[in-house]
C-alpha cells in the first residue's frame, strides 16, 4: 500500500487527476527554495511596520486608528487579491505571478521609505500588499508541482517557517537599521533585496519538472484561453462548494489573526505603553513569537503528515490556548508579570503553524488544477480576520483613551465566530474527504486491470 493510502497518512491525490505525482529530490528543493526565498522577503516587508509603528505615528503625526489604517489597507488589498491570484497562478503559472509580485512589493517598500506624507505612505503599503498577495499561493502551487502529494503538509509548514524567518529579519535587522540610520535608509535600502530575488527567479525558477506539465484543461486550444468562457466563476464556485475549502478558510480565519495582529502592528505598542516594557524588551518578546512559530511549524507539519486526523485537534487546541493566555494577560491586575508575557509570546507562536492546517483541509478537497483558487479562498480567512481586528483595536483605543484591555478583547468575538463555523462544517468536510479517499483507492486498484497490450 502506498504512503498516500495509509489510513493514518495524508489524504491521497485527487482521484482522476491527470497530473503526475512528482518525485522531489535536490532539483525540486532548489527550485522550490527560490520561491520560498521570495516569500521570505515578502514577509519581511509585510511585517516591517510592526517594529516601526511608533516611528510611523511620529513621522506622519497620526492617531492609533489612522496608524492601524496602514496595516488594514495592506491586508485589505492582500485579502481581496487572494482569489484573483489563485486564478492567475492556476492559469499563468508560478513564475509569471512571482515576477509580478516581486515588482510590486519591492516598489511598495521603496516608496514607503521615501514617503513624506500619510497619503503616499498608504499608497505604498497598498502596493506592497498587492505584491505580497502573489507570493504564498505561488509557493504552495510550486511545492505541489515539485514534491509528492504525501509531503504536502510538511512542505507547506516549512514554507511558512521560512516565511516567519522573514518576520525575524524585520524584527531584528530592520529595527536595528531603523534606530541606526533612520527611516528612509532603512526602508528604501531594504528594497534592494527585491532586485536580487527577481534575478534569481528570472534565471532559475521553473513551474514544474521537465515532462511533468499539467494536462491542458477542458476547452483549451492553442492560441485560445486556457479555460472555457465563464470558467472563472465556475472554478471559484466549484472550489467554494467543497466543504473542505470552507472549513479550511474558517480554520485559517480563527487561528492566524491573534498572532498576525500582534506581530504586524499592535504587539509593540501593547508591550511598551500598556505593560511598561522598554522597546528592546518588547522586541525580544516579538522575536520569541517568531522563534516559537518556526519551531512549532516543523512539529505540526510532521504530526499532520503522519497522523492526518490530528488536524482538527491541533487547530482547536491552538485556538483554546490562544484564548486562555490572551485572556489571562488582559485580566491580570496591573501589568502582567514577565513569565506570563513570555508564555503569551510562545502561545502566539502557535497561530501561524495552526493556520496552515486550513490548507490541509482544502488540498484533498480539490483537484490539482484548482489548488490555486482553493488556496486563495483559504488564505482570505486569516487576513480578513486580521484586518477586522486591526481596525477594531485602533478604533477602540481611540474611543477608550488607549485602554488596551478593552481594545484587545475584540479578539474573542472573532474567535467565537470562527469556532462556531468550524464546528458546523467539520462533519461534512470529513465525510466528503472519506468518500474521496475510498474512490481514490478503488481507482488505484482497478485502473491497472483494464490496461491493454
Amino acid at each position: 500500500m502506498s504512503p498516500a493510502a495509509r489510513p493514518g497518512g495524508p489524504a491521497p491525490a485527487f482521484p482522476g487527476s491527470a497530473v503526475p505525482d512528482p518525485r522531489g529530490g535536490g532539483r525540486a528543493a532548489f527550485v522550490w527554495g527560490i520561491g520560498v526565498l521570495v516569500y521570505f522577503l515578502a514577509v519581511s516587508y509585510r511585517t516591517s511596520l510592526g517594529v516601526a509603528g511608533l516611528d510611523a505615528a511620529d513621522r506622519f503625526q497620526v492617531s492609533a486608528s489612522a496608524l492601524s489604517t496602514f496595516s488594514i489597507l495592506q491586508l485589505l488589498v492582500y485579502a481581496g487579491m487572494q482569489i484573483p491570484v489563485g486564478l492567475l497562478v492556476d492559469r499563468l503559472g508560478t513564475k509569471r505571478v512571482l515576477i509580478m509580485g516581486i515588482a510590486l512589493f519591492t516598489t511598495g517598500q521603496f516608496g514607503f521609505g521615501l514617503s513624506d506624507s500619510y497619503a503616499m505612505a498608504l499608497a505604498s503599503r497598498a502596493l506592497l500588499g498587492c505584491g505580497d498577495a502573489m507570493t504564498f499561493i505561488s509557493v504552495l502551487r510550486l511545492g505541489s508541482r515539485w514534491f509528492p502529494a504525501r509531503r504536502g503538509p510538511l512542505i507547506a509548514q516549512v514554507a511558512a517557517l521560512i516565511g516567519m524567518a522573514g518576520n525575524l529579519l524585520s524584527t531584528l535587522v530592520l529595527a536595528r537599521l531603523l534606530n541606526t540610520f533612520g527611516w528612509t535608509p532603512a526602508f528604501a535600502g531594504s528594497a534592494a533585496g527585491g532586485v536580487a530575488v527577481l534575478a534569481l527567479v528570472l534565471v532559475f525558477l521553473k513551474d514544474h519538472p521537465e515532462g511533468a506539465a499539467p494536462a491542458p484543461r477542458d476547452g483549451a486550444r492553442k492560441g485560445r484561453a486556457a479555460v472555457p468562457r465563464f470558467g472563472v466563476g465556475r472554478q471559484i464556485a466549484d472550489a467554494w462548494r467543497e466543504p473542505g475549502t470552507r472549513l479550511g478558510m474558517w480554520v485559517h480565519f480563527t487561528t492566524q489573526f491573534p498572532g498576525m495582529v500582534y506581530l504586524l502592528l499592535w504587539g509593540m505598542p501593547f508591550l511598551v505603553e500598556a505593560q511598561g516594557l522598554s522597546r528592546t524588551e518588547a522586541g525580544e518578546l516579538l522575536t520569541l513569537v517568531v522563534l516559537s512559530n518556526m519551531a512549532v511549524g516543523l512539529v505540526y507539519g510532521q504530526l499532520i503528515a503522519r497522523h492526518h486526523r490530528a488536524r482538527m485537534p491541533l487547530a482547536l487546541g491552538t485556538i483554546g490556548l490562544t484564548a486562555l493566555f490572551w485572556g489571562t494577560a488582559l485580566a491580570w491586575p496591573g501589568t502582567a508579570p514577565g513569565w506570563l508575557l513570555v508564555a503569551l509570546s510562545l502561545v502566539l507562536g502557535l497561530c501561524g503553524p495552526a493556520s496552515m492546517i486550513g490548507f490541509d483541509f482544502a488540498r484533498p478537497a480539490n483537484p490539482p488544477e484548482r489548488i490555486g483558487t482553493a488556496s486563495g479562498i483559504v488564505n482570505m480567512g486569516g487576513f480578513t480576520a486580521s484586518m477586522t481586528t486591526l481596525l477594531a483595536i485602533g478604533v477602540l483605543l481611540d474611543a477608550t483613551g488607549d485602554n488596551y484591555r478593552a481594545a484587545f478583547a475584540s479578539v474573542f468575538v472573532l474567535q467565537a465566530l470562527g469556532v462556531a463555523q468550524i464546528l458546523r462544517l467539520r462533519s461534512r468536510a470529513d465525510r466528503r474527504e472519506r468518500e474521496r479517499t475510498v474512490a481514490s483507492r478503488v481507482e488505484t486498484l482497478h485502473v491497472p486491470a483494464v490496461r491493454q497490450g
